[in-house]
């Protein structure tokens, strides 16, 4: 299957210049908000997260008064980030000099009395730096007063692990210690989706951070070797590991991630599964007794791959495996990795071409960490390639509705990343007599409407990927996606839902510059611009428009999803197609007086061409949503009549 996604980079190289403090792009512009008390930093994998924490935790211990800097990462492999790292030598005014002493990322329990005894005796000591697990912290904080943390620079990486909820014992920590103390926060994360569906920190917290953004596009464009990335799905029936073949290419260095055990995909038996993929590209060698790496004889033509299994439960044999890894430093180091829960985050594995999923992930935080594996930028590839292995719907008749519900929305997140992952516009009004030429990047639309609160800025500056993914991945999208639901009814009814939902503090009014932005965006970006002459124009459904041309009423009647149905119509069978309409069918959306009052002039319109009503027996499940509204109509008169 062709992939869904691809996006052609120009390997500027500025993503990875340095200027003369030894800053890379991303880490420059993090420090010019270094007097920031909180910062949110969201940047890509691989963009030198790690590194910029040092230069703002060090200005900040040299320039601001900060005393002492407790940086916190999710797991104990990612603390090896933040070693000893000499800064001087490329003109910075201060080494990264953690005491090991002060490293508590070292084996044995998070929680254990002696971690959480150093934790205290370094905040009751001279030492400056101390590095732990999101686990260690939450422990240590349990037994501490607020005011411990005056005057501390408290650093949290993968951010994206915390949580407002109410049993994130983390998240409740972090919102007490900005209550009670005078502390510096540092947030990061390499996702743009704060945890899905709950979010990290409660809007009212989240607005007192300064957030400093770095996107995907700016990273690898910024790039000296990668040029292009494709995301694509492969759905297929029967059992994955019958198909897995089909698309695993062992001449590119790969990282499959099998399916989590409880998922539909998987055959319960985890182990058996990595022996059957070893066993599907040859025959084992030898296991290497030091490293754990495994000596595969490929069957084709008898060459020995090295392959990691990282599903491999017992903690000595891991963490040989893992400890070899983090020290490849070869394109011919390792050739296969295959895990299950680990490789998304904190792990470099910079020859890594394909990351080859299996299964649908609900997270979008955790497909764009899976992503980030293999878009490193390195000597031995132009092209990283993510591809998703998904249950096609009659592969899983014991829940056809799951399997649906997961390819759908396994579409939706492909082409929200196509978003993320392309270039950024900036919207405009264009009034009456405005000859003034657009800037680049930047374009002009008829009757659209500029945000007209700081609040409407921050959202569309800050969190509009984070809201795309709640409009893409909200279960009555899901339903109107296969083409059944009209474009003005999707984007003038169920878009503002979601955003009141989501902001219920806004006005309509800027509920209704977010719904225009949110579409805008969305349309112009799956449409793509193409240049012709002196002109540009921009592909919008079926029509081929001038972008001098736009008004937003034209991009209302553009259904966001388009894509996705095309996609669909294109790349499953007929039989396929059938179950996920029939599917959809079954649980449809609700006919209402919001949708009927869009839906009326189009039917006044279609009796006026066709000369008879609008049949629910039609193949066009645009006309049946058509003859259902008539119907309705019809029963609230009744109604109305009745009631007198």
């Amino acid at each position: 299957m062709p992939d869904i996604v691809n996006v052609s980079y120009h390997q500027t190289g500025d993503s990875t210049k340095v200027n003369t403090m030894g800053m890379r792009e991303m880490q420059t512009r993090a420090f010019e908000s270094r007097d920031a008390q909180y910062l949110l930093l969201k940047a890509p994998p691989a963009s030198g997260k790690s590194r910029a924490l040092m230069f703002l935790a060090l200005d900040k211990l040299v320039n601001q008064g900060v005393k002492k800097v407790i940086v916190a990462v999710p797991e104990r492999s990612i603390g090896s980030s933040f070693s000893k790292t000499d800064l001087k030598k490329d003109g910075f005014f201060a080494n990264w000099e953690p005491n090991d002493v002060y490293n508590l990322c070292t084996p044995g329990d998070e929680g254990s009395s002696s971690k959480v005894k150093a934790f205290h005796k370094f905040l009751d000591s001279d030492e400056k730096i101390l590095i732990c697990t999101h686990a260690t912290l939450r422990f240590a904080c349990e037994e501490l007063d607020e005011a411990k943390f005056n005057n501390t620079l408290l650093a949290i990486d993968e951010f994206h692990h915390v949580s407002a909820d109410i049993n994130n014992r983390l998240g409740e920590r972090l919102k007490t210690i900005m209550g009670k103390s005078t502390a510096h926060i540092i947030a990061m994360t390499g996702s743009y989706f704060r945890g899905d569906s709950v979010p990290i920190l409660t809007p009212q917290d989240e607005a007192k951070f300064t957030k400093v953004t770095y996107n995907y596009y700016e990273q690898l464009n910024g790039y000296n070797f990668l040029k292009s990335l494709g995301i694509g799905y492969h759905f297929y029936t029967g059992k994955y590991t019958s198909a897995i073949l089909d698309i695993l290419d062992t001449d590119k260095k790969t990282i499959v991630h099998i399916p989590n055990v409880n998922s539909g995909e998987s055959t319960k038996q985890k182990h058996d599964e990595v022996g059957f993929i070893i066993d599907a590209i040859g025959d084992i060698v030898k296991q290497d007794s030091d490293t754990g790496v495994i000596h595969v004889k490929r069957h084709t033509d008898g060459k020995v791959l090295k392959v990691a299994d990282l599903v491999e439960d017992n903690p000595r044999e891991r963490d040989k495996i893992v400890n070899y890894l983090r020290n490849v430093k070869s394109v011919d180091d390792m050739d296969l990795i295959i895990a299950l829960g680990m490789a998304k985050e904190g792990f470099d594995w910079p020859y890594c071409e394909h990351a080859l999923t299996v299964g649908y992930r609900g997270s979008l935080t955790e497909i764009i960490q899976i992503i980030g594996r293999c878009t490193r930028d390195s000597n031995n590839k132009s092209h990283a390639q993510f591809t998703n292995l998904i249950a096609s719907p009659d592969a899983l008749q014991d829940d056809v509705k799951v399997a649906t519900n997961n390819m759908l929305k396994a579409i939706t997140a492909s082409l929200l990343m196509e978003q993320v992952l392309a270039p950024n516009f900036k919207f405009k009004t264009r009034v009456d007599n405005d000859d003034e030429e657009a800037k680049p990047g930047e374009i002009k639309i008829r009757g659209f409407k500029e945000p007209s609160s700081k609040r409407v800025k921050d959202i569309l500056e800050s969190d509009l990927n984070d809201l795309k993914a709640n409009i893409l991945q909200d279960d009555v999208m899901i339903k109107a996606m296969p083409g059944n639901i009209d474009a003005e009814v999707i984007n003038k009814v169920l878009i503002p839902k979601i955003i009141r939902v989501k902001y219920p503090e806004l006005s309509e009014e800027e509920i209704e510059e977010i719904r225009q932005h949110v579409v805008v965006d969305s349309v112009i970006k799956n449409g793509g611009i193409k240049e012709v002459g002196d002109k540009r124009f921009i592909t919008m459904a079926d029509k081929f428009v001038n972008i001098d041309d736009i008004h937003i009423d034209l991009i209302d009647k553009v259904n966001p999803f388009q894509k996705a149905f095309e996609i669909l119509s294109k790349d499953v069978t007929t039989k396929v197609l059938k179950v996920i309409q029939d599917t959809i069918e079954a649980t449809r959306i609700k006919m209402d007086f919001e949708e009927a009052k869009i839906l009326w002039p189009k039917i006044v319109e279609f009796r006026r061409m066709y000369d008879k009503e609008p049949s629910l027996n039609a193949n066009d499940p645009l006309e049946r949503r058509m003859a259902e509204c008539v119907i309705y109509l019809k029963e609230e008169k009744r109604k109305r009549l009745a009631n007198g």
